[in-house]
């Protein structure tokens, strides 16, 4: 058991690795080094994106949950052509990379609608988009989980269709997606760094940007992946946290 490491200690020896193997040669960790005034104004440069990222990712993925509940819905509806709106939806945008919806977003928009679409708005529509396609199929697995019984029970206390979905599957299928939802958060997040591409200042972009001004990519792109470590980590600590508030940890009732 000694010889095993744990992952978090993994992770906290990757970063020391990194540092010790460039302490030689011609590396140039000072411009990231925080007793430096110009590696702290480098690190100062670099956080200050980690908002754009956050905000960015939790507006795309709170548009793609809503999108992606009503595609999901729209598969279990009495008429065809929402059935079909469904599976084109999920189809569609399934197949189309991100970056590619970014830019065709972002450039294409004004063109086709005559509509000017700023940088952010641009990154949540193309990345909820491409995202609630994803949303739409665990979100119908987990309303397809409830039991039959359950819909009866509803029906037969005189509640709507409406009301049995908001009162009694919704509910149950949330928690029991939250996993899945959780890791699409994540995906979300990574997927936040295309956004780069039409300017946006978030992580990556301000990195790139740096790159070209001190000529240091492997020290600023270092530093890039563990912000973005750090960022994962936290998001997977409090989804997992979240699932054992809801119930939603079924790990506790496996024995051992």
């Amino acid at each position: 058991m000694g010889a095993r490491m744990m992952p978090w200690r993994r992770v906290a020896v990757l970063p020391a690795l990194l540092l010790l193997a460039g302490c030689g040669g011609n590396w140039g960790w000072h411009v990231v080094n925080p007793a430096d005034p110009r590696g702290q104004a480098n690190l100062r440069f670099m956080v200050d994106g980690l908002w754009a990222t956050v905000s960015l990712s939790v507006a795309a993925m709170a548009v793609s949950l809503a999108l992606g509940l009503a595609v999901a819905l729209a598969g279990f509806a009495r008429w065809r052509v929402l059935r079909w709106f469904n599976r084109v939806w999920v189809e569609l945008f399934r197949a189309v990379p991100i970056l590619v919806m970014i830019l065709w977003v972002f450039y294409g928009l004004p063109v086709v609608l005559d509509i000017r679409v700023g940088i952010f708005a641009a990154a949540v529509l193309a990345i909820a988009v491409c995202d609630s396609a994803f949303e739409a199929e665990i979100l119908r697995g987990g309303i397809q989980s409830i039991e039959r019984g359950q819909h009866e029970a509803a029906q037969a206390l005189g509640l709507s269709a409406w009301q049995r979905y908001r009162f009694v599957v919704l509910p149950q299928a949330i928690r029991r997606v939250l996993p899945p939802i959780g890791n699409q958060l994540v995906y979300v997040v990574k997927m936040s760094s295309l956004a780069s591409v039409i300017g946006y200042q978030e992580l990556t972009r301000r990195a790139n940007e740096l790159v070209v001004t001190v000529f240091r990519p492997l020290e600023i792109y270092t530093i890039l992946v563990v912000e973005y470590l750090a960022l994962i980590l936290l998001i997977s600590w409090a989804v997992r946290r979240l699932e054992r508030r809801l119930g939603a940890d079924q790990r506790q009732a496996m024995p051992g």
